[in-house]
């Protein structure tokens, strides 16, 4: 009889290579950084279109990026694990802190298709009549349109950074005819740019959208490839539920055992299994209170 021969491991459909930015020593002008900015919003837009890509699991972990980086500006410097944890070790009626308030607005803003009321969910803060008002202030193209909001609401409003970010990454979604806001401006952005008005700003924007269009790309990429693998496995899962199991780790950055539809030891089992079979990572690097994500 002739062997069987072992299935390859599965591969997600081939992506587009990400393009490279200007060579550098190129000139500083408006010009040439909206060319950049357009050619990899226009790359971004090809890879979200993919059909295997996790679209949540990947806002989810560009909201926890945009998260750091917005704590940073607030002059903090948790980590992505600290951010984490600062959501995760939550109890029943406790507050999450400035950072977990931070992540928690995040991960609001990118769960629901942009809408007044799903703005106001994550920024419950801001009265509904002033995001509109702050999101019509907005005009001309995508990134122009983003970087007014961003200025107009640090102009009113100057240390609300994290509020800024947020809607300026929704009237970029928006312009760009996105249902969902994608986490871009706010990691590509320095405390300086934030500090600038006019045309500065604006090229500011431009250069915080191409880096970060194309990182995230990458990482859609890579969700993309472990989403395929996971996906791949489910089938072999014993457990009751672990199709819903799957589901959530399809859609979120990390998760607790208990965060799944199964009992408190079915749960550590099934993350224990998932590990061993190289479709999910633990994250944290505990022994006790783990988390777990692709």
């Amino acid at each position: 009889m002739t062997p069987r021969r072992p299935r390859p491991d599965p591969q997600p459909p081939s992506l587009p290579p990400v393009p490279l930015r200007g060579a550098s020593g190129a000139a500083d002008t408006l010009e040439h950084h909206a060319f950049w900015s357009g050619a990899a919003l226009a790359h971004l837009h090809l890879v979200l279109a993919q059909p295997d890509l996790p679209q949540p699991l990947l806002r989810d972990r560009l909201a926890l990026r945009a998260a750091e980086a917005s704590v940073a500006f607030q002059g903090r410097r948790e980590s992505a694990r600290e951010l984490r944890d600062a959501l995760h070790l939550l109890r029943p009626g406790d507050l999450p802190g400035p950072a977990g308030d931070s992540y928690q607005s995040w991960r609001r803003a990118v769960t629901r298709p942009i809408s007044v009321a799903a703005l106001h969910r994550a920024l419950p803060d801001v009265a509904p009549d002033q995001l509109v008002l702050w999101l019509d202030a907005g005009q001309g193209g995508p990134i122009p349109r983003a970087a007014l909001v961003l200025e107009t609401v640090l102009a009113e409003a100057p240390r609300a950074e994290g509020v800024a970010l947020i809607l300026a990454d929704a009237a970029l979604a928006q312009a760009l005819g996105w249902d969902h806001l994608l986490p871009l401006l706010a990691a590509g952005l320095t405390a300086a740019d934030l500090r600038k008005t006019g045309e500065p700003l604006r090229r500011a924007c431009h250069r915080a959208v191409t880096a970060s269009a194309q990182e995230a790309a990458r990482l859609a990429q890579e969700v993309t490839r472990r989403a395929v693998g996971l996906r791949a496995v489910a089938p072999k899962l014993r457990a009751k539920r672990a199709g819903e199991a799957v589901a959530l780790f399809l859609s979120h950055d990390a998760l607790a055992p208990a965060a799944l539809p199964l009992p408190d030891r079915a749960a550590r089992r099934l993350c224990d299994r998932l590990v061993q079979l190289g479709v999910v990572r633990e994250l944290t690097g505990r022994d006790s209170f783990r988390l777990y994500g692709l």
